[in-house]
């Protein structure tokens, strides 16, 4: 093994922010985020969906942000902004309405749910300025960076962290952002990821966390232990002092991340939590896992991993690594599937995939990165034809004759019921572009196909999403219509979420096979 390369942290971000207006723009449009599929924990609990269904809105400032919060009809009516721009505390102001509860120092979601955050177009920067999720649930926040956040000197925001999340909440996935600091605690800054006060079911995938002396916490002390349910997988952690996290009791699941120059320690399991490690790639780094700082335990399971030139100090004290060789010490049951890369080409494959402006591109399990639909298509040419024509059912027996219908966003003077009636002369319409539309059993129904019918004048459907309603989870994603497949699923309920669209989808027939 190598001898290890002391590195200390050092300001390597330029801290000048572009000069912004403090006027607002907010304006209605088809465009939408290419969600790429929640994976991890946040699949849990009923899913993460975000705004998906909502209404879809473009802000360049803060305070736009906030107007888009608080003009929705409830606090928990759901929404996606687009945000692209610099958003700084110039831009950022507190604005007041029954559905929202902002503040002028932060992007501030607090006592809502339902929102989708996402950068579109030349990019999104947050730039001294933190993203506060308290008392909110199903939240997604994508494509955008996080930069210099302090909680000392000037200016200061969000305690010192670049997203911080605490007080009672569920279901967020943060996906393709990058978090940025220029340094640690002696220079005015705090965690990049930070999770506490009951906390639960998490993901943070395909993102960059780089240059802070703290990574990121699950529980603010000893005693606060009813967090969990954490995902981190296709990271990269590069020059974090410590905190790769710092999780005290609750489950966290790391697998496929990339760890370079963790300068202190790197995984802190302790106060009784479990975190399971699996396939992640160390390197360059001291005490990447362990119990650091304090005489409660915490414990690991592993497989998988690599550790290239990694230092292991003695067992002493409150200070216990788990190396120089890791063995697992519990066990950790995982509800959800995923698909592990090897550990070796992790390097190679979050290099290529994580951070914002990385076209959301994601792993497809075998080290190779694949794209998504576009997150933000631009303008669609009017002239383009609106009729798909018509399109070949699978074999067998439409297993949605006979079923239940419902659904969200539904334009004045259509029926769900229209998509479940065998005649492609009546339609479904959501009301705009997005929307979803549901077809229900009374009891489980195994399903592996589905086929999506337009009528003749339909909108072209840019994305969709294909999602087990009882779970939230993703079963397959798309655009246009016909027929997709997917590995069979026993479910009650099946959801056609429609997340972009040029014109106005006409949904005829939203068909389901068994094979």
């Amino acid at each position: 093994m190598r001898r290890a390369v002391a590195v200390r942290l050092s300001a390597l971000l330029a801290a000048g922010a572009l000069t912004a207006t403090t006027g607002v723009a907010l304006s209605t449009t088809t465009a939408s985020a290419a969600t790429g599929g929640v994976t991890g924990y946040a699949t849990q609990n009923g899913g993460t969906t975000g705004g998906a269904g909502g209404q879809t809105v473009r802000a360049t400032t803060g305070t736009a942000i906030h107007q888009a919060l608080c003009g929705r009809a409830s606090s928990s009516t759901p929404i996606t902004i687009q945000v692209e721009g610099t958003i700084n505390h110039g831009n950022t102001t507190k604005v007041s309405g029954s559905s929202c509860n902002t503040a002028a120092d932060k992007i501030e979601l607090k006592q809502i749910s339902n929102v989708t955050i996402v950068g579109v177009g030349s990019g999104a920067v947050f730039d001294q300025l933190g993203i506060h999720i308290r008392e909110a649930g199903n939240i997604v926040i994508q494509n955008v960076t996080v930069r210099n956040v302090k909680k000392s000197g000037s200016p200061t925001s969000n305690g010192g962290d670049a997203i911080g999340m605490e007080s009672d909440v569920r279901n967020v996935w943060v996906d393709h952002v990058t978090l940025e600091a220029s340094g640690g605690e002696s220079e005015g800054y705090d965690g990049l990821f930070d999770m506490k006060d009951n906390t639960q079911y998490v993901t943070l995938s395909y993102s960059v966390l780089r240059n802070s002396g703290r990574g990121g916490l699950i529980g603010s002390s000893e005693s606060d232990r009813s967090n969990g349910y954490v995902t981190f997988h296709h990271n990269l952690y590069e020059n974090i002092d410590s905190r790769a996290p710092l999780l005290r009791g609750g489950i966290a699941h790391m697998y496929n991340n990339h760890y370079k120059r963790l300068n202190d320690s790197g995984i802190n399991s302790r106060a009784g939590a479990r975190a399971k490690v699996d396939n992640n790639y160390f390197e360059d780094s001291k005490d990447v896992l362990g119990t650091f700082y304090t005489d409660e335990a915490g414990y690991w399971q592993v497989g998988g991993n690599v550790f290239d030139n990694v230092t292991w100090s003695s067992r002493s004290g409150d200070h216990n690594p788990a190396g120089p060789n890791p063995t697992s010490n519990t066990s950790v049951s995982i509800p959800y599937g995923f698909t592990l890369d090897g550990a070796n080409c992790v390097p190679s494959v979050v290099a290529q995939t994580a951070g914002a402006g990385k076209g959301l591109k994601v792993s497809d399990g075998s080290c190779t990165p694949q794209s998504p639909d576009p997150t933000d298509p631009g303008p669609t040419d009017p002239g383009e034809p609106t009729d798909p024509g018509p399109t070949d059912p699978p074999a067998g027996t439409n297993l949605s004759l006979g079923a239940g219908a419902d659904g969200s966003s539904k334009a004045s003077g259509t029926s769900y019921g229209n998509v479940i009636d065998g005649s492609t002369s009546t339609y479904w319409s959501p009301s705009g572009s997005t929307g979803a539309v549901s077809v229900k059993w009374g009891s489980a129904t195994t399903v592996s196909k589905v086929n999506i019918r337009l009528a003749s004048g339909s909108g072209t459907i840019g994305a969709y999403r294909l999602l087990n309603h009882d779970t939230g989870a993703v079963l397959a994603s798309g655009s246009g219509a016909g027929t997709v497949g997917f590995s069979p699923v026993s479910l009650r309920k099946i959801t056609l979420e429609i997340t972009n669209a040029s014109g106005t989808p006409r949904i005829a027939e939203f068909e389901t096979y068994a094979s």
